[in-house]
């Protein structure tokens, strides 16, 4: 397994806003905003040559973003191009004075550099804060309406501050190995998982023909073991030297003991038959295809490692929004 995660450059921020106003009201899907807004803030920083890539997501996310309508033709998988995951945690949409704000910014990649965080995107929120006359301010809004309350850096499942009560520790810098340190991904003591539950909207791609599988599954038909895994090698493409790999240049990158191991999960993955599920469309306007709970007959111990590591990263379509995350219960 560590020969699996070794070469992932991850950098995890938890950012705490503080509500300084009466009311605030999000918007339905916050990801949307905060990739808009911080967005434009932070091309404004750039250079004019590094402009050019950022101009059609934004554009795109405007036109979703500054709507007065729920859009009702297909979400565009819309991206910065900074690597990076915008996973608000599920909460209420209103807040009060004084009411706290969690989301968290994840750096992928290339992109995984602490210092960019700091150049770039820290001034955007900063700026973002305190904005009152931009075109995505509203009656209401909580831009212009909070205060950077803290921000944290993951070290494996702990959480090291670095802005404490606005202020910014200038000595913290956060690697782009330490979200690794102190998780074993072990499956000795793992109790008995049953139930997948996707606590934000995702999409795969179904895997056409496998073990367990109809040969031609049908377009609606439910996501499996094998999706889900699917989806987690495309996603460690990222981390492959180079532009556009494919899972195929990541399984022959993989150590010979690493890709018994991995096929050894994948057989045992069909031994997990679906019970039930609850899985329906998320609200119209929102990304991705389902979202709801799976409840298998039990989730192999062996694939456990690699679901946490798929819940972490996010997997299938609209990561950047968020999409593709979710934990396991008994």
């Amino acid at each position: 397994m560590w020969d699996f995660i070794k070469p992932i450059s991850l950098i995890r921020y938890l950012i705490v806003w503080r509500v300084n106003s009466t009311l605030v009201q999000l918007p339905r899907y916050l990801p949307y905003a905060l990739s808009y807004v911080l967005g434009t803030l932070i091309v404004e920083r750039l250079p004019l040559a590094q402009r050019r890539d950022w101009r059609p997501v934004l554009e795109t996310l405007a036109e979703i973003v500054l709507s007065e309508t729920i859009p009702s033709k297909p979400v565009v998988d819309v991206s910065w191009p900074l690597a990076s995951v915008l996973f608000v945690y599920p909460n209420k949409r209103a807040f009060g004075q004084g009411e706290l704000i969690f989301w968290e910014l994840k750096l992928i990649g290339d992109s995984a550099d602490h210092g960019l965080f700091l150049e770039l995107i820290l001034p955007a929120m900063e700026q973002a804060a305190t904005m009152t006359d931009a075109p995505w301010y509203y009656r209401h809004s909580v831009w212009g309406h909070f205060d950077i309350e803290a921000i944290y850096a993951s070290r494996g499942s702990h959480w090291e501050p670095f802005v404490s009560a606005g202020k910014l520790d200038l000595d913290y810098r956060a690697t782009a190995q330490q979200w690794a340190e102190g998780l074993t991904f072990e499956t000795d003591s793992a109790p008995p998982f049953r139930r997948l539950t996707w606590i934000t909207p995702f999409e795969l791609t179904l895997a056409e023909q496998s073990a367990g599988h109809a040969p031609h599954r049908s377009h609606n038909a439910v996501p499996l073991w094998d999706d889900v895994m699917g989806a987690l090698l495309d996603r460690m493409t990222l981390f492959l030297p180079g532009k556009r790999h494919t899972p195929v240049d990541l399984w022959l990158a993989l150590p010979q003991e690493e890709q018994t191991r991995l096929r050894d999960v994948l057989e045992q993955a069909h031994t997990a038959t679906l019970q039930r599920h609850t899985l329906e469309a998320p609200p119209r306007g929102l990304p991705g295809r389902w979202i709801g709970t799976q409840v298998f007959s039990t989730i192999p111990a062996s694939l456990l490692p690699y679901l946490e590591l798929a819940a972490i990263l996010h997997v299938g379509k609209y990561t950047h929004l968020g999409c593709g995350t979710f934990r396991l219960d008994f």
